[in-house]
């Protein structure tokens, strides 16, 4: 049979081994790759085993699997793995990235609660913030992340969640994490960080402050367009006290199948990165020279506004560049068309570059003032930049460049 406590990572490894060989759980066939476990639930010895495994509180003898919407080793293994590269004591998987945003909030605020949040957020998570919260009773209040006076300001008063992107999706604005964190510490407020954009490999909140982190694994971690998920990470006492209660009673349960595509994912996430990022950079560099670029957007840049902030608290500039091209919408969707390799899709996080235009599609709904204001012009374009040959990508972006500065004529 399995060995007992291999969901357990050797702290001893460091980050790249734990990556492939952490949170492993072997069945009696001791396999070398992770087992899949297709199983809706799972079978007693007897009645009484049943009934102990269903005890409240339970004995930790009797802890087992008893319904995969509750747990499922499979996915288990992939909690481990992750925990153990954020350094969290405890990771709980859900069904996509905004099912994690969703339940790391709704988890923890009811009617009369406060939530105070970065003004710039993904589509979804500013819905989640600005419409859907509100009408439960909670309090919702947006701030300019750059700006800590803002957040002074709404951190002086009793505060129980705070809420933020950084890199912000999809112009990369940045928020000074461990300022935040301590402010948000003297309100009561649990600090809850989506990551997305810096992925585990470049950026630890928990680290820098934070109490919660969430992931949409969709995006780096699977790193191939695969699947869904997503991914909290917390302490063990609120994971398991808060969360777990939640996600058990309501289902956004990670599918077996899906979390051993995320598994298969991580044990390659340090070497994609490092190419993503790699890449990035050079891009970001090309854009800057180009014409009719008229900004580029970059944390790895001493042109991005926050680039000092970057450094203090990403390891490198981060997989994604935003742009904006000088002649609007017309120029935005002629570079966009004229591109042959790099794709159009809303996903990011691929071992392919893809791009999108944020004002008609991630963030379409958002009111034009409040676009304005988080800086998404009509000819802003969010580059997810792939692991192509560079030399590709500069050949590709300069057709569209081309299309783009006939487009303005």
């Amino acid at each position: 049979m399995a060995k007992k406590n291999e969901f357990a990572t050797d702290p001893a490894w460091r980050g790249r081994t734990a990556l492939v060989h952490g949170g492993t759980e072997r069945s009696q066939w001791m396999e070398t790759g992770e087992a899949m476990f297709l199983t809706s639930g799972f079978t007693y010895g007897s009645a009484s085993e049943a009934e102990r495994a269903f005890a409240t509180p339970i004995k930790p003898e009797d802890q087992r699997f008893v319904y995969s919407r509750f747990g499922n080793p499979t996915v288990a293994m992939f909690e481990a793995r992750l925990a153990a590269l954020e350094g969290a004591e405890a990771c709980k998987g859900t069904t996509s990235g905004m099912s994690a945003v969703f339940a790391a909030l709704a988890s923890q605020l009811r009617v009369g609660s406060r939530i105070v949040s970065s003004r710039a957020l993904f589509g979804s998570c500013h819905y989640i913030v600005t419409e859907l919260l509100p009408r439960w009773g909670v309090e919702s209040v947006l701030v300019d992340g750059a700006d800590l006076a803002q957040w002074k300001k709404a951190l002086s008063v009793k505060t129980d969640v705070v809420f933020l992107e950084s890199p912000s999706n999809p112009m990369l604005d940045l928020v000074d994490i461990r300022a935040v964190a301590k402010l948000a510490k003297k309100a009561g407020a649990k600090v809850v960080v989506d990551n997305v954009f810096a992925t585990p490999m470049l950026q630890s909140p928990l680290k820098l402050g934070a109490d919660i982190v969430v992931y949409s694994a969709t995006k780096h971690i699977d790193g191939q367009g695969r699947v869904l998920g997503g991914a909290v990470l917390g302490s063990r006492a609120w994971i398991d006290g808060t969360l777990v209660p939640f996600i058990r009673h309501t289902g956004p349960t990670l599918s077996a199948f899906n979390a051993w595509v995320l598994l298969k994912g991580l044990e390659t996430l340090p070497l994609r990165v490092a190419a993503h990022s790699k890449n990035a950079l050079a891009v970001a560099k090309f854009l800057e020279k180009a014409k009719p670029v008229a900004r580029v957007l970059y944390p790895g840049l001493p042109s991005h506004p926050q680039y000092a902030l970057a450094r203090r608290q990403m390891k490198d500039g981060g997989p994604l560049v935003a742009f904006d091209l000088a002649g609007g919408k017309k120029a935005a969707f002629a570079f966009v068309d004229a591109l042959k390799l790099i794709r159009i899709s809303n996903n990011l996080g691929d071992a392919k570059s893809l791009i999108c235009h944020p004002a008609t599609t991630t963030h379409q709904r958002l009111p034009a003032d409040e676009k304005t204001r988080l800086g998404i012009s009509p000819g802003s374009l969010r580059l997810s930049v792939g692991i192509e040959d560079p030399a590709d990508l500069f050949e590709d972006l300069a057709r569209g460049l081309a299309a783009a500065a006939k487009a303005r004529r």
